[in-house]
């Protein structure tokens, strides 16, 4: 696999991981070219291939190596990608029992309790809103399976505001999908998360 040579010529620094993520709940994640982001069962498919680059103590960059877009979250928990690499973008990576990593925002997290907002995939391999995953519950579980390591440059951070403006002058025209492109109404109408 030569997917290592996708990054950009700046001197690579950073040592990351091209890997799938295999969810506790049966799926890949993966993500489309046209900014989706949920499961499939298909564990060739080359949009479930991904860069994970460190971007901090346990904070990784998550980026689809056929889509060059980033996983981001934002504050209303919605996942989505971003063609930019902006602090929506970094997630915390830690290990759970059993050996299943979780990733959290860095950004966001309930106001009254403070617990940690997760990427996670329900039981039909659709993106959840980070609010409402447990890092408990299969869900929020994932399992790398690395395929090779990397070398990879920085991300260079933009900040949010920036990104509206030069969205306009990057020529790319992918919308932001929120949750991966799923229909997200009526989710708030569910019960009110009693802080765990």
């Amino acid at each position: 696999l030569a997917t290592c040579h996708m990054t950009q010529a700046a001197k690579p620094q950073l040592k990351g991981i091209v890997t799938r993520l295999f969810s506790e709940q049966g799926f890949y994640l993966q993500m489309k070219p046209d900014g989706t982001i949920n499961g499939t069962k298909d564990e060739n498919s080359d949009y479930t291939l991904f860069n994970l680059i460190p971007v901090g103590l346990r904070v990784v960059a998550i980026q689809g190596v056929k889509a060059g877009l980033y996983a981001a979250m934002n504050g209303e928990g919605f996942l989505y990608t971003s063609d930019l690499f902006t602090v929506e973008a970094k997630f915390k990576e830690s290990v759970f029992e059993n050996y299943y990593v979780i990733y959290s925002s860095t950004l966001y997290r309930q106001h009254e309790s403070g617990r940690a907002w997760y990427m996670g995939l329900n039981k039909d391999g659709v993106v959840m809103k980070g609010n409402r995953v447990k890092k408990t519950k299969p869900s929020s579980h994932f399992v790398p399976r690395p395929i090779e390591v990397c070398m990879y440059k920085e991300p260079s951070l933009h900040d949010i505001e920036e990104k509206g403006r030069s969205r306009k002058d990057s020529g790319t025209e992918a919308p932001a999908l929120l949750n991966g492109g799923e229909k997200v109404a009526g989710q708030d109408s569910t019960e009110q998360d009693g802080g765990s």
